[in-house]
């Protein structure tokens, strides 16, 4: 097995890449992480330079693609939603470099899914402890300062934690679906205060003369894009942030992933006025990017959330993973699940530091979780069930 670092995803089989990302997780798959690299989203000027980890079989880039990890090597800590901005400020105050850093994530993606991509029938336990191996020499290689695996799965997590890395865990609110028959069915399953709520807020939304439409694969037309793009860039100056994804990006996904596309988008009268691109995977639907136009009430949560629900349970998915933060999500049927990441870092003193602040905020999150589970809007049998 021979492990190589590419700069670019395009110098690998599309569908190589695939066979070991599988379909579960839209972000791993090769069009998604193509589309970053191909439109400038991610590349040096944006402070993403990709390092991404490739194993095959009989030599560099040549025969069976039997493992990768997608990593990059990075200027700085924005698009990671696992905040370290403190770490770094703690090594410039101690004259020390933070930057460059590597990073084994999905860029500007807070979704969690398997960082360690190994091909179905090989021997996946030796890879990805090569891979594991391999990435920690590139960091030695590149004077990176410390090796970020982000958003990583339950098992990965152990496994890093067993090989020198620092595990580190928050939390985000995911909605579940045990077998909803319709919207109503999953109001059933509220509080009667909570459950009247949702309904006001829904009727909010039609009362303002708003309707709903759900697209999806060949009924996105560039037009869609183009007001989806308007719609995230709203946002962005709305909240003074930076525009990690382009235009571009956004037709790139049109192009190539549009039937795991989602689009949600309010319409009153001839004009669209909110909007929500989502990405669907095997079992889950992925928000990602919503915006508005004009101030309406309660238009945020029917977006984002409450359509996108209905989307669910029409085709039975599991899960729907809305992004990252918001508490204003528990009210309205999500719950907390902790995230895991885990971290290495080359400074010993840095690194001793580091694992007596996480060991503590570890009991935090656990608080955290425990704290707002007391606050889930269901029925205590409901409540108990799940």
């Amino acid at each position: 097995m021979y492990i190589s670092v590419i700069d670019s995803l395009e110098k690998v089989n599309a569908n190589d890449w695939n066979s070991l990302s599988g379909s579960t997780n839209p972000f791993l798959r090769h069009e998604f992480l193509v589309a970053l690299e191909h439109t400038g989203c991610v590349s040096p000027k944006t402070g993403w330079l990709p390092q991404h980890l490739v194993a095959y079989e009989n030599g560099p880039l040549r025969g069976r693609l039997l493992g990768a990890v997608p990593m990059y090597l990075k200027n700085h800590s924005y698009g990671e939603y696992v905040f370290d901005w403190a770490w770094a400020n703690a090594y410039a105050r101690a004259g020390e470099n933070y930057y460059p850093k590597l990073v084994i994530s999905v860029p500007f993606t807070p979704a969690s899914g398997t960082k360690l991509l190994t091909a179905p029938d090989a021997d996946s336990a030796t890879i990805k402890k090569k891979l594991i191996q391999a990435a920690w020499r590139h960091r030695q290689e590149t004077c990176a300062s410390s090796l970020h695996w982000l958003f990583v799965t339950d098992e990965e997590a152990q496994i890093l934690g067993q090989d020198n890395h620092l595990l580190r865990t928050g939390y985000q609110f995911h909605w579940a679906n045990p077998g909803y028959h319709d919207f109503n069915d999953f109001l059933s399953s509220f509080t009667a205060e909570k459950r009247k709520k949702i309904k006001r807020e829904r009727r909010h939304v039609r009362e303002a003369g708003i309707t709903m439409e759900t697209l999806t694969g060949d009924s996105i037309t560039s037009v869609h894009w183009d007001i989806i793009n308007e719609f995230y860039l709203s946002t962005v100056r709305a909240h003074g942030a930076y525009a990690y994804v382009s235009r571009e990006f956004f037709h790139r996904m049109g192009e190539t992933m549009s039937d795991q596309v989602v689009l949600i988008l309010a319409r009153r009268e001839q004009e669209y006025v909110a909007g929500a691109f989502n990405l669907r995977g095997t079992d889950t639907l992925y928000g990602r990017y919503w915006g508005s136009h004009g101030e309406y009430h309660s238009l945020h949560f029917e977006t984002c959330y409450y359509a996108a629900i209905e989307y669910c349970i029409a085709q039975r998915l599991l899960r729907f993973e809305a992004g990252a933060q918001g508490e204003h999500k528990l009210a309205r049927g999500f719950t907390p699940v902790v995230t895991r990441s885990a971290h290495r870092l080359s400074h010993p003193d840095f690194s001793l530091a580091i694992a007596d602040y996480l060991a503590r905020e570890r009991l935090d999150v656990n608080a955290c979780v425990n704290e707002l589970n007391e606050h889930i809007p269901f029925k205590k049998e409901t409540a108990a069930e799940n």
